[in-house]
């Protein structure tokens, strides 16, 4: 009897514990995070008969979360990678949108800015005209301006993002490490799982992946180690590492993510982070921020030289030599804030045709100075010794090293990042649009041979009173010229060009001996237009990168490339965002609370503690009946 009722009230005790259960399920079937929970019931020992064994009933081994480490672990995968790439495509639909616009977008600036040189070209005595091309030149400098300052209001939002991304990181991390205590203490005093804490902790996991990329090692006493994915330590059993952000040691309105050691040291992982919104942030701000402006600047940079020096090759309707249409932001210099020494490099622009879009640090050794691509590491090779008489040498840069540095200083050298922020128009005079060649060619009216002069072009603008002197070119014989002021004779190559005082022309045709070309003055040239279309003919011209790319070139490569990249990081994300789903969906297929079952489980309990129940009352009757069947009357 004894038997019969003890184990009725096993299965009764262990049907009330499958109840709780369910009911926890169907209540927290909206709880973030829940894991279903199912009671793992097992089989009492039995006990043995002469003639076989009888059963003990149930017991309660435990309540067990129905979870997949792996299938989460995928999750928080695909969740790091589809926040990355989120932010990543986020960012750059700004930047697409803000130079693919077909009316305010950077090609369609640059081409009404050609146009207008082409108008001016077409009727150079035109005031109106004129007057165009010097609003299109402010237009485009405004536009460009914008540009940069709307792509630096970008780089603001990032840097506020990264303080605010530490900031989550670190509270969830403090939060996982507290969960880890507690889930520790419950194992040591139950050596069951406190499975409520457990999805609390994976809560905070799944939102710290959305973060940063991690990785989890499981320790036997329940706890969690949380890594980066490059392997730096975010928790260590109850202990968080803080995560903070430092300032950019060159710029302080630019921010680093650091981990802070027990010992209080720093250890900079900016570098080392990736997936999660937080590296997004740091991959766009590295992979397209930094590049886009610097590749803006080479634009602005490129089409300030080119112009200038073309304007400056023409005369004006005065007659004056062109002065510079634009001027330009110069090279960005930065000392690091551990710096002990005084001054900073003196950096100039040299060579536009070679500038790169990189930054580089530069660094006293104390034996000698080594130049580095700021985002690389790679060293750059330079010549010259860096002094002002001999100034190093580099990608289109002069560079004279402070006096007052001293060993271990470093400085960063940005050459075209600022350039855009100075682009401005020097002139407002429509009258001093230099569309005028500095001189006029013309063949001798008492010519007897055949022979024309070409109307030439400028090539040297240095000396405008020599470029503008007359110069008589007179043919000894029909193979051989003269140059007045030129000592000696030259052999005549019909088409050939040469070189006078700074002026290209060229002579076809056969001359005769004694025939005569002159090179003057271009006095009263107010209707000539070669200066105006060499302007416009210069931006076909090319200008960057060794003299292989046209600033048109420049431009729309710029919104190409942007156009591209976004949209292969929309692609990316769109495909990233079904994988996360799928796992997501493969996830709550396990985990998650289905009422319908729990309804049928609800029942299926409900009966089968009825049952138990009702094995107590035949228990308790037939015991009752023993007892009157051996009382004495």
């Amino acid at each position: 009897m004894s038997n019969f009722l003890s184990t009725s009230i096993t299965g009764l005790l262990a049907f009330q514990r499958a109840i709780d259960a369910t009911s926890h399920n169907i209540a927290n079937v909206g709880t973030p995070g829940y894991s279903r929970q199912r009671v793992e019931l097992v089989t009492r020992p039995s006990q043995g008969f002469g003639n076989g064994w009888v059963g003990q009933g149930v017991n309660v081994a435990t309540t067990r979360r129905l979870y997949d480490d792996m299938v989460s672990n995928q999750v928080r995968v695909a969740s790091s990678s589809f926040s990355h790439l989120d932010t990543y495509s986020t960012l750059m639909n700004r930047v697409n949108n803000l130079f693919s616009n077909t009316t305010t977008g950077l090609t369609p600036s640059l081409q009404k800015f050609a146009n207008a040189l082409q108008d001016v070209a077409n009727n150079p005595t035109n005031s109106s005209a004129r007057q165009v091309l010097i609003s299109e030149a402010n237009g485009l400098a405004d536009r460009l301006r914008s540009y940069d300052a709307q792509l630096a209001q970008t780089g603001q939002q990032i840097e506020a993002q990264i303080t605010g991304e530490v900031s989550e990181i670190t509270t969830l991390t403090q939060g996982i490490a507290k969960l880890n205590d507690e889930i520790a203490a419950a194992y040591a005093r139950t050596h069951q799982p406190p499975n409520d804490l457990l999805d609390q902790r994976d809560m905070l996991l799944d939102n710290l992946s959305a973060h940063l990329d991690i990785s989890t090692v499981q320790q036997p006493d329940g706890q969690i180690n949380v890594f980066t994915g490059s392997g730096q330590p975010l928790v260590v059993g109850k202990e968080a590492s803080a995560v903070v952000t430092t300032t950019d040691p060159f710029d302080p309105t630019r921010h680093n993510v650091a981990l802070r050691g027990p010992g209080g040291a720093l250890s900079d992982i900016t570098r080392t982070i990736s997936g999660g919104s937080l590296g997004g942030a740091i991959a766009f701000r590295s992979e397209v921020l930094d590049p886009t402006r610097n590749e803006l600047g080479r634009i602005s940079v490129a089409l300030t030289e080119t112009i200038n020096a073309q304007h400056r090759s023409g005369i004006d309707l005065s007659g004056a030599m062109g002065t510079d249409l634009f001027r330009v932001g110069g090279v960005e210099t930065l000392g690091a804030s551990s710096n002990t020494g005084t001054g900073l490099p003196t950096v100039l622009r040299t060579d536009t045709e070679a500038l790169t879009t990189d930054d580089y640090v530069l660094q006293n050794t104390g034996t000698g100075w080594v130049l580095r691509n700021a985002a690389t590491g790679a060293q750059v090779p330079m010549t010259g010794s860096g002094t002002n008489a001999d100034p190093f040498l580099v990608n289109g840069l002069s560079i004279e090293v402070p006096a007052g540095s001293q060993t271990g200083d470093r400085y960063m050298i940005r050459p075209t990042r600022a350039a855009t922020t100075g682009l401005d128009v020097l002139i407002s005079d429509p009258s001093r649009i230099a569309a005028a060649a500095p001189f006029r060619t013309s063949a001798s009216a008492t010519n007897t041979g055949t022979g024309t002069i070409s109307a030439g072009r400028v090539v040297d603008a240095s000396d405008p009173n020599a470029l503008r002197s007359t110069s008589t070119i007179t043919f000894v014989d029909a193979t051989t010229y003269t140059i007045s002021g030129v000592t000696g004779t030259f052999t005549y190559t019909p088409g050939q060009p040469f070189v006078v005082n700074g002026a290209e022309v060229s002579i076809s045709g056969a001359p005769a001996a004694g025939d005569t070309f002159t090179i003057s003055d271009n006095t009263g040239g107010t209707g000539d237009n070669r200066n105006a279309l060499a302007l416009a003919d210069s931006l076909s011209r090319g200008v960057i990168e060794n003299g292989t790319t046209s600033l048109n070139q420049a431009t729309s490569r710029l919104v190409g490339q942007v156009g591209s990249v976004t949209r292969q990081a929309q692609a990316s994300r769109d495909a990233q965002e079904i994988v996360h789903k799928e796992a997501a969906d493969t996830r709550d297929a396990i985990s998650g609370v289905n009422l319908d079952e729990e309804a049928a489980n609800l029942i299926k309990y409900q009966q089968a503690y009825q049952a138990a129940a009702q094995m107590i009352r035949v228990a308790s009757s037939l015991f009752d009946t023993l007892l009157a069947a051996t009382s004495r009357g």
